[in-house]
């Protein structure tokens, strides 16, 4: 009288055998979460920093599962270079995007096609640009195809473009290679506009520029027989040079060039 009694079948040795095993699977839940947390203060410091890490799994929409170690991070297919095919167990580098929480949960996303990437693989793979010797500016991608990078060097007797892209290219070709085969043109930064976007349009060479600075515009004359190099390729170039600049860019012959400032003389 007075003690509960057990079901049929179950002694107290079931008993206390269920509640350690029920402990047990608690610890380690609480020990999961604890790593968990660990690993996210751990990666939010290296968040906008290069990451290595080893494909575990590929969803049907291509994003990839990717194992950093310590933590998982995602890898979405709209932030994979057009073309790259991965298989578990592949090795992946990558940009550390953005690192938060999800209904408490750590999420990690990566990127490949961020302009930040190709920055940061400069400053690991060029010495003079870790030790800032060179400054990156500025940098524009059409991911896997084409880049421009404009460039800074604090000593105004160095080349920074023939730093950067080494002895028949030696420097930037592992870098492109990294990217997909990526082309990477290297260009020396300026704080004077009209130049910055004449050098932004290379290979082509612009005859003159006129800024329109309340439309944030710039309209730019080449030979007619540069017009194409100058647009490029389903228009890569004009594009590139656009968001390296922050200018939009007007690309046209000189006679319509001189046809619209005379247009304009005539309107004042």
């Amino acid at each position: 009288r007075g003690r509960e009694r057990l079901p049929m079948g179950i002694s107290t040795e079931d008993i206390n055998r269920i509640a350690a095993y029920a402990a047990k699977e608690e610890f380690l839940h609480e020990l999961e979460r604890a790593e968990k947390e660990r690993g996210f203060l751990e990666y939010r410091e290296l968040e906008g920093e290069i990451v290595s890490g080893i494909v575990r799994r590929i969803y049907d929409s291509g994003d990839l599962l990717v194992d950093l170690g310590k933590v998982d991070a995602m890898l979405p297919r709209r932030e994979q270079i057009y073309g790259e095919t991965y298989r578990v167990g592949d090795k992946v580098k990558a940009l550390l995007l953005e690192v938060k929480k999800i209904r408490g949960e750590p999420r990690l996303i990566l990127s490949r096609t961020h302009p930040l990437f190709l920055k940061r693989l400069l400053e690991v793979d060029i010495p003079e640009v870790a030790e800032k010797e060179i400054e990156i500016k500025a940098v524009a991608r059409i991911p896997g195809e084409r880049a421009k990078v404009a460039v800074y060097g604090r000593d105004l007797k160095m080349d920074p473009v023939g730093i950067i892209v080494g002895l028949r290219g030696m420097r930037i070709q592992p870098i492109s290679e990294e990217l997909g085969g990526e082309k990477i043109d290297v260009l020396r930064w300026t704080e004077d506009e009209e130049e910055f976007i004449r050098r932004a349009l290379s290979p082509a060479q612009p005859t003159a520029v006129r800024l329109i600075p309340e439309e944030e515009r710039a309209e730019v004359a080449v030979p007619r027989d540069q017009l194409s190099l100058a647009i490029g390729k389903r228009g890569t170039n004009v594009k590139l040079a656009h968001k390296l600049t922050g200018w939009h860019i007007d690309v046209m012959s000189e006679e319509d060039f001189e046809k619209l400032s005379e247009l304009r003389g005539s309107d004042k």
